[in-house]
């Protein structure tokens, strides 16, 4: 009996022995934090856009005056030739009548410069006028019927000038503003409405300086997505938000007529070489020669070698040859690890 009480107690020293060196081989591992590698796919980017129409046209008069009648209002339709608004043309039909007598008078002049070259010529032919006062004549009445041109030429103006002051809509469209007031003194080419033309809409997107606007995208609009073609871009970025402005195509028409709305974009950005992987920037550890990360191989640290091909604020995308995607690697505290080094994933230990 007493033999059979010093065996057991020796096995249970021995197994609490064992049971001890597994503890403190557990408790001198150091605990990490793990993460997968997942690969990048294709970057896009989000932007917002104004729906804008291809052509929008500033409504201005051609002469200057006071503004007398508006007919229209920001939002209305209208069509071609269309009445917007009209001037005061009391000093037009003035400056026509002025035009009309410049003409008469002109008129006369060459009648009179008319008559004076026949008699002249008469008069040479019978050796009664000398050769040089009949090219006298001849200037004259050439000079007369000059005059008389630009006179007319003048009526012309008067009467375009009082066509002009009647403002009418070049095509058919939306007036998405309209500034003019009755009484209101305008100059010659100052818009008082702005007409989106009729046809296809486009969206105007500012991209930021340091990206080029690329070929194509997308019109986000709830379940819908629209293609978008480029159709120009700014020839410099705008000096006071350094960004480039770019207009794009819509490859199909939208439901509603949204002129100025503001919308989302998405656009590729520059393609990415193959096996670039997304890991956390804490991850990377740059003590070594190059960049590196660490992974966990047997409860031991190792560290693998990488290349940065961009950095964000909280990401980066890297590159390696011994990457490969659901590798799992130390997301935090890589600072602390050196090769060889015994660590435990937390992902076990809460999995135990």
């Amino acid at each position: 009996m007493p033999k059979l009480t010093m065996l057991l107690l020796v096995l249970l020293l021995a197994g609490c022995g064992e049971n001890s060196n597994d503890s403190a081989q557990q408790e001198s591992s150091r605990w990490v934090k793990t993460a997968e590698l997942t690969p990048v796919e294709q970057p896009m980017l989000m932007l917002t856009g104004v729906v804008r129409a291809r052509y929008e046209t500033p409504q201005a008069f051609r002469v200057s005056g006071q503004v007398a009648t508006r007919h229209v209002d920001a939002g209305q339709r209208v069509s071609q030739g269309e009445i917007l608004f009209t001037l005061d043309d009391s000093d037009l039909q003035e400056a026509l009548t002025a035009a009309r007598a410049d003409v008469a008078a002109a008129e006369a002049s060459v009648a009179v410069s008319q008559a004076d070259l026949d008699r002249d010529r008469q008069l040479l032919e019978r050796d009664f006028l000398s050769q040089q006062a009949f090219e006298r004549a001849k200037l004259a009445n050439r000079e007369a019927l000059t005059r008389r041109d630009a006179a007319q030429a003048r009526l012309e103006q008067a009467r375009n000038a009082l066509d002009y002051a009647t403002l009418q809509a070049e095509a058919d469209g939306l007036l998405i503003d309209v500034v003019g007031e009755p009484g209101q003194v305008v100059a010659t080419g100052q818009a008082v409405a702005t007409l989106a033309q009729e046809g296809r809409r486009e969206v105007e997107v500012a991209f930021p300086s340091h990206m080029r606007p690329p070929a194509e995208g997308a019109l986000l609009l709830d379940d819908r997505q629209i293609t978008l073609s480029r159709r120009e871009v700014a020839g410099a970025a705008d000096p006071a938000s350094r960004t480039w402005r770019a207009r794009y195509q819509l490859e199909e028409a939208l439901l509603t007529d949204s002129l100025g709305e503001v919308v989302q974009t998405r656009f590729p950005m520059d393609s990415l070489p193959e096996g670039v992987f997304q890991v956390a920037v804490a991850a990377i550890d740059e003590r070594g020669d190059g960049p590196q990360l660490w992974q966990v191989t047997d409860g031991q640290a190792q560290p693998v070698a990488i290349s940065i091909e961009r950095m964000q604020r909280d990401h980066a995308w890297v590159r390696g040859e011994q990457l490969r995607d659901g590798m799992e690697v130390v997301a935090l505290g890589t600072h602390l690890l050196t090769p060889g080094m015994d660590v435990r994933p937390l992902a076990q230990e809460e999995a135990q």
